[in-house]
């Protein structure tokens, strides 16, 4: 029996037996379908626990994604049923993310390509003296080859019956600088209303890694500009973005 998981505009995802069925809307690009579901099929060639791709199928007429179903609850579920224990998931995070950043899979997209793109995407929404500072910054960074998940943060990381947590969700999945990574992450903590946890994030991160908070700090501008091509026009995530975006207030 199918049991749906998620929802949204392009797309659905649901549980059928031991498989997990993304499908995608009729419109959503055919491309960038058979992009993500590479994306996942090279990190599957490292050694992290992620589900593994069963098929790429056409259900109904759109385009699909089966995977492994992992049965478990996400971290994110256990941190909010069991908020005690907040420290200890929360180094379970940062502990993770490590893992996963620690990895190479050179055949993946470059996020520095990637974020020039996007910061070349905001023209209509920030002059070209901004746009002009985030690209120069963005070329001073440190060019490094990690593998940067793009969107990690506790719902996309699932724990089974037996404790091992599995990583989810490689659709942004590029090869790049690990601070890029966690600078995202950090937003993603504020943008879903935990900003103390975010900021415990971050500390830990840089005393478990021995990174510079300043250094995450750079990215945040750059990193806060390529999600904003794509927010939603006059919306609290376009606001929010945007007060990150003052390339100055790093300098």
């Amino acid at each position: 029996m199918k049991q749906e998981i998620f929802s949204r505009a392009d797309k659905n995802i649901y549980r059928d037996g031991d498989r997990l069925v993304k499908v995608f809307d009729a419109n959503y690009s055919k491309a960038d379908i058979l992009n993500e579901a590479l994306n996942h099929a090279r990190v599957e060639e490292t050694d992290l626990n992620v589900p593994k791709i069963k098929s790429i199928e056409v259900v109904d007429g759109k385009w699909a994604i089966i995977l492994d179903y992992i049965e478990g609850k996400t971290l994110q579920t256990l941190m909010d049923e069991c908020p005690e224990k907040e420290d200890e998931y929360l180094n379970l995070f940062v502990d993770l993310q490590m893992t996963v950043l620690s990895k190479k899979v050179p055949m993946l997209n470059k996020l520095k390509d990637k974020l020039q793109a996007r910061i070349s995407a905001t023209n209509s929404v920030l002059e070209a003296t901004t746009r002009y500072d985030l690209h120069t910054r963005l070329d001073s960074m440190p060019k490094h080859t990690h593998l940067c998940h793009g969107d990690f943060n506790p719902t996309n990381i699932v724990i089974n019956a037996n404790g091992v947590p599995y990583v989810i969700d490689w659709a942004h999945a590029t090869q790049g600088n690990s601070s890029a990574d966690v600078a995202q992450s950090y937003l993603l903590f504020y943008l879903a209303g935990k900003k103390e946890l975010g900021d415990k994030y971050l500390k830990l991160y840089c005393k478990k890694s021995d990174t510079a908070i300043q250094y995450v700090q750079r990215w945040i501008p750059i990193v806060a500009a390529s999600r904003l091509a794509k927010a939603k026009s006059d919306s609290e995530e376009e606001k929010f973005l945007r007060s990150w975006i003052d390339v100055v207030d790093y300098e």
